[in-house]
């Protein structure tokens, strides 16, 4: 039983440590500003598609379900403040920790990894060069920047699809609609929606560059590492999601 648990507790030990030394690291110099331009391109372009496909069709479930619902109880003007609403505390953060773990961590894992079974990551260590500085700063750095960019773009995504199929579709007022959104959708609730967007990048980031330095078994252990970084990537956004909304429905409560 204890040697069961001591391979889990390793692997956390093992990431939390990955995690401090790429904290000391990202304050080093100097900072591999052009690994960070081509790691953000990288994983907006892996990401931008999925993105624009989870993010429409969540747009119009949300709304459709919602404007049903308001219609029942006669207050079918309140369509834009429900779905600025859910946009922007909870469509847009899901979405982002859809893409990011299943585009962006998976594509960084595929990448590290195959260059530790290459022996690449050994090769910098004896020449001296911190992989974790060289490699894994850049790299969460990117991710982190990414998520946030797509929170953005899932929530303008998220307000203008639900304008046009509530409008359009489901005879919801243009200027009712309008009015509605800063009903109950104001500066806090975006802060933590962005809030979130950054941890779940970090996070999603971290657990990609963790499983790719740590592969073993050659090709066929970089595909069960890319399996399970899409598994840890969703259960740890999704847990931070859950405490970060609960942390925030109490401040901004006050």
């Amino acid at each position: 039983m204890i040697e069961q648990l001591a391979v889990p507790a390793r692997a956390v030990g093992g990431f939390v440590d990955m995690s401090l030394e790429t904290l000391r690291a990202g304050f080093r110099r100097p900072f591999q500003f052009r690994e960070f331009l081509e790691q953000t391109w990288m994983i907006a372009r892996v990401s931008l598609v999925p993105t624009l496909l989870v993010a429409v069709p969540f747009t119009v479930l949300v709304a459709f379900t919602l404007n049903i619902l308001l219609r029942e109880l006669g207050a079918a003007d309140l369509s834009g403040a429900g779905t600025a609403f859910g946009t922007i505390t909870q469509l847009g953060p899901v979405c982002t920790v859809l893409v990011v773990a299943g585009a962006g961590a998976t594509a960084i894992c595929a990448d590290l990894g195959a260059r530790t079974i290459r022996e690449e990551i050994d090769a910098m260590r004896v020449l001296g060069i911190d992989p974790i500085h060289r490699l894994v700063v850049p790299r969460v750095l990117a991710s982190t920047f990414v998520a946030l960019l797509l929170n953005g773009l899932v929530c303008a995504i998220g307000i203008v699809g639900g304008y046009v199929f509530s409008v359009l579709l489901q005879g919801v007022n243009p200027g009712a609609f309008v009015n509605g959104l800063t009903v109950l959708t104001h500066l806090g609730e975006l802060v933590l929606s962005e809030v979130k967007a950054v941890l779940f990048g970090t996070v999603a980031g971290l657990v990609g560059c963790y499983r790719g330095l740590t592969v073993k078994g050659g090709p066929k252990g970089v595909g069960v590492a890319v399996n399970e970084t899409v598994v840890y990537a969703f259960v740890c956004l999704f847990v931070i999601n859950v405490v970060v909304t609960a942390i925030g429905v109490r401040v901004l409560a006050r």
